[in-house]
């Protein structure tokens, strides 16, 4: 019995250690309650996903600093899109470039265009909600 409670410990560190690593991207962060990336980063955050953000404005949200521009990040495993088709295009290549497991696209932000650009460059997404894959432990 105790080798499976020592077992149990083990794989919930693993666990943990393993969702540390897990850093998501939220392009079209916004400070505004409202706005639907507000509710994404602090519900990311509650899971214990590690999360940087870009905006259009340098802000704080819930101790994660909202940077413009193309930040140089690092070890990125998803990016979580809230910005619409047309204003998406700027991020092409960037998105491209920092080579993240998978792009999600909530709804409202679905892109053939992009869709056939992770393709070619062999990166899963796909349309859906990071609220909802969260919310059901799919993330």
């Amino acid at each position: 019995m105790l080798t499976i409670s020592c077992c149990k410990l083990k794989v919930v560190n693993l666990f943990n250690i393993k969702m540390r690593f897990m850093k998501t991207l939220v392009i079209g962060a916004s400070t505004n309650p409202e706005r639907y990336s507000f509710l994404a980063v602090n519900k990311l955050l509650g899971h214990g996903h590690e999360v940087v953000a870009i905006g259009l404005k340098n802000e704080i949200l819930s101790g994660i600093e909202i940077q413009k521009g193309f930040p140089d990040f690092k070890n990125i495993d998803t990016v979580t899109l809230y910005l619409n088709p047309q204003r998406q295009k700027e991020y092409y290549d960037y998105i491209v470039n920092l080579k993240p497991r998978r792009v999600i696209f909530n709804p409202g932000t679905e892109n053939p265009e992009l869709f056939k650009i992770l393709e070619q460059n062999k990166i899963t997404y796909e349309a859906a909600c990071t609220l909802v894959l969260l919310g059901t432990n799919q993330y």
